[in-house]
């Protein structure tokens, strides 16, 4: 799903009038009509008690109006509130104000708090609420009355479509300017905006619909180019079909390096999200005292020892030895439980400055980067940082806070500081490319946080390398399809208490999806 920010669809909008002659009043009808036939659809029977349109004073509210027409046409009880006074609608939205006016509807003009708490049994007893209040230009906090006729929608029992975005939304990133409409379902024109699905607006959405209203899919696809919501048929249109004649050797070889003493199971889980993604060969290098634990728990992974220190962790002395293991290698993850000592934190640095393949670095190996960034800003070769907000805020030196408050932002600054595939994970969880592309992942759910579901990801990711995929499509496939597998456990089994361990082995349930259509 292509996504756009409130400039491009500004701009998508002025190319359609100007350009092709629409005039924007038949914009204004089409987006009305579209969400009409959405809103009865889905909310049929309660409509049967009638529906409040909250109003707002752009053209978001002219929406409103064409909707409130369509409903009073199929003999819904529709009545609705303006939150302006209505001699300051103007154009297209004034012309369906008149149009409302002329055909009965109740309209109750409501330009301030007090006139807005006179009509509270109306939001308290409507069973369906339209929200035209405010659409994608919003920039500014909601205050006054607007606040409270929102927070008024917010605690009514209602069923709640929000026209084109979530009042209170930014369009641009999802953040909650002051407050928001909870909408169960939203109804926006032409393309999703990023709002919509990145975090937090999409627990603001609901179930998401986009409605054509004239702009041509080829202007839309032109301006899009740079955002998507990665859904499943994102993940098939980029899935590689396997040959039929593929061997373990056409399927490339990945070496993960990590697992020191005490934290063996993080290397685990790294092979075993790569196995079950298709490498066709995983190596794991790991301080000896750590290997044999590791061959142990591996039947399908080979296993090499590494120079160690007192404390089982990689010595800097064992980055010298690496230069023969990646030979017939291609690609590399380096981090899952590598540890935190001074020493282990120069090993990693090393490897990550010296290695000349395709590199995924996760958890430690993140840890030894902070305060280090140029280690990977002089790297010739791809890296791909998977950073949960924690590792984030330790890399840019800032709060969670801070990273959670614009999380499309973090992930651009990284990328764009280093020059490395950016991966914040969590809900939602951003791909930023340093060529300035970004992608939102569709799938997902509470019950991944716990321990291992990042190592899990890492083998995912390095297996997609390892495989002959870009940096950028190994990262949004690996994202997705870990995601994916946790939904679809979620689903059997309950929404939390399974293992990351488990997600790995349900992995050849999700690449199933694609192989079929291939």
């Amino acid at each position: 799903m292509l996504l756009v920010d409130a400039k491009t669809m500004q701009e998508l909008d002025r190319q359609t009038i100007e350009g092709l002659g629409i005039p924007g009043i038949v914009l204004m009808e089409n987006a009305g009509r579209g969400c009409c036939d959405i809103l009865t659809s889905q909310f049929s029977d309660d409509l049967l008690g009638g529906c409040l349109v909250v109003a707002g004073p752009g053209n978001n509210g002219g929406d409103g109006f064409v909707i409130a027409r369509y409903l009073k046409e199929k003999g819904v009880l529709v009545r609705v509130i303006c939150l302006s006074k209505m001699e300051k609608f103007k154009a297209d939205a004034l012309t369906n104000l008149n149009i409302c006016r002329n055909m009965g509807i109740e309209i109750y003009e409501c330009p301030d708090e007090v006139s807005v708490l006179e009509r509270q049994s109306l939001f308290e007893t409507c069973p369906v609420i339209v929200d035209a209040i405010f659409g994608t230009g919003l920039s500014r906090q909601v205050t006054g009355h607007f606040a409270k006729a929102i927070s008024m929608i917010n605690n009514s029992a209602a069923r709640i479509l929000a026209v084109d975005i979530s009042s209170g939304l930014s369009s641009d990133d999802g953040t909650v300017l002051g407050v928001a409409v909870r909408a169960d379902c939203t109804v926006t024109m032409a393309a999703a905006k990023i709002g919509h699905v990145n975090w937090p607006g999409r627990l603001y959405t609901g179930r998401l619909c986009v409605v054509d209203i004239g702009i041509p899919a080829a202007s839309i696809a032109k301006a899009a180019h740079y955002a998507e919501f990665f859904q499943e048929d994102e993940f098939k249109a980029c899935f590689q079909p396997r040959p039929v004649d593929g061997h373990k050797g056409t399927f490339g070889h990945l070496l993960i390096i990590g697992g020191s003493r005490g934290k063996t199971g993080a290397a685990c889980l790294a092979a075993q999200g790569a196995l079950r993604s298709g490498a066709g060969l995983v190596t794991v290098a790991a301080p000896r005292s750590s290997q044999f634990i590791i061959a142990g728990k591996l039947t399908e992974a080979m296993t090499e020892g590494l120079m160690e220190t007192p404390i089982g962790e990689p010595s800097f002395h064992a980055v010298d030895g690496l230069v023969d293991l990646y030979e017939r290698k291609r690609a590399v993850c380096i981090g899952p439980g590598i540890g935190l000592s001074r020493e282990a934190t120069i090993f990693c640095q090393e490897v990550m400055s010296r290695c000349p393949l395709p590199l995924v670095v996760d958890a430690d190996g993140l840890n030894a980067l902070v305060g280090a960034l140029e280690v990977v800003k002089k790297c010739s070769h791809p890296r791909i940082l998977t950073p949960h907000p924690g590792e984030m805020a330790r890399l840019l030196d800032c709060t969670v806070k801070e990273v959670q408050a614009d999380r499309i932002g973090a992930a651009k600054r990284l990328a764009t500081e280093t020059g490395t595939t950016v991966v914040l994970k969590g809900y939602s969880t951003v791909i930023f490319d340093p060529s300035g592309k970004v992608s939102i992942n569709a799938s997902g759910n509470s019950g991944m946080g716990a321990g291992g579901m990042g190592d899990c990801l890492t083998g995912i990711i390095g297996a997609l390398l390892a495989q002959g995929y870009s940096p950028w499509d190994a990262a949004r496939i690996g994202v997705f399809v870990h995601g994916k597998a946790a939904d679809l456990i979620a689903k059997v089994q309950g929404p939390f208490g399974y293992l990351a361990g488990e997600v790995a082995d349900w992995l050849p349930r999700i690449w199933a999806m694609a192989a079929d259509e291939s």
